[in-house]
Parts: structure tokens; sequence; C-alpha cells
């Protein structure tokens, strides 16, 4: 009896990991083998042809390397930019609410980056701004989604 109800048990609870749940959490950050994670994607309100991508430390504690590539408006006009910040965003729960200033000490070409993100596994998505005030640059609130390569 014992025999058999050991590997029927071990086919429930494997038939039964349903992450939508009450009480149930996504894999986090880390589970990929605790190494460097690399993620990709693009904006579901932007222009075409605009992109994110950033890594997730082998810790998960930070996002690093985000880096924004595509079109944005300046004093009117698009203009097409790759840009990202130097320092990385904090995680923490899975997700990221941050904004960097690019030279963090601000001035008159500092570059602002906001970035609310949830992290679940092999998927981001969330909300990305980047602006430079002086020269009346702005991606606006652009929506992405982004999936770990």
């Amino acid at each position: 009896m014992r025999t058999i109800l050991f590997p029927v048990l071990l086919l429930y609870m494997a038939c039964t990991n349903d992450t939508n749940r009450p009480g149930v959490t996504a894999p986090s950050v880390t589970e990929a083998g605790g190494k460097k994670q690399h993620y990709e994607g693009a904006f579901t309100n932007g222009m075409k042809q605009t992109y994110i991508s950033f890594d997730i430390s082998a810790d998960g504690k930070s996002l690093e390397g985000l880096t924004f590539k595509g079109w944005w408006r300046c004093s009117g006009s698009l203009e097409q930019t790759t840009l990202g910040p130097k320092k990385s965003f904090s995680i923490q729960n899975n997700k990221v609410d941050g904004v960097i200033t690019d030279p963090e000490n601000g001035g008159s070409s500092a570059i602002r980056y906001e970035l609310h993100a949830t992290i679940s596994g092999a998927k981001a998505e969330g909300s990305f701004r980047m602006n430079l005030n002086a020269l009346s640059c702005d991606t606006y609130v652009l929506k992405f989604v982004a999936t770990r390569k």
C-alpha cells in the first residue's frame, strides 16, 4: 500500500502546481540556476522597433544593465536612441519599483529612468519611462513584456 501511495502523491503534486491559485507563489528570479539571467522584450504601447533588455543578478537582488533601444520624443520630433543607466535597480519580492537619475547628482543633462516591474520566473512585465527634461525628451510611460533568454 505504501509503495503505491507515494507515487500517486508525487503525481498529484506535479499536476496541481498552479501558480495562479491563492497562496501559491511563482518561482523566484534566483531559481534559474544561480547565475545572471538575461531578459529581452518589447513595449506593447510604444513605437515599433522599440525594445528593452536587462539582466537579473545571480543572487536575484538587482536588475542590471537596463537598456532602452528605440524611439522617444525630443522637442516635438521622434528620435531613435539606445540608452540605459549605469546603476542597477533593487529587486524585492520579485518586484522592481525605482527611479535612477544618471548622473546621480542631476544637472541639466541628467536622464531619469523609472521602472516598475514584476519578475515571475522566465517572464517580466511592467512599465518604463525615460526622460531628459533639459532637451524635452521623453518616452512617456511604456508597458513592456520581457522573457528570459
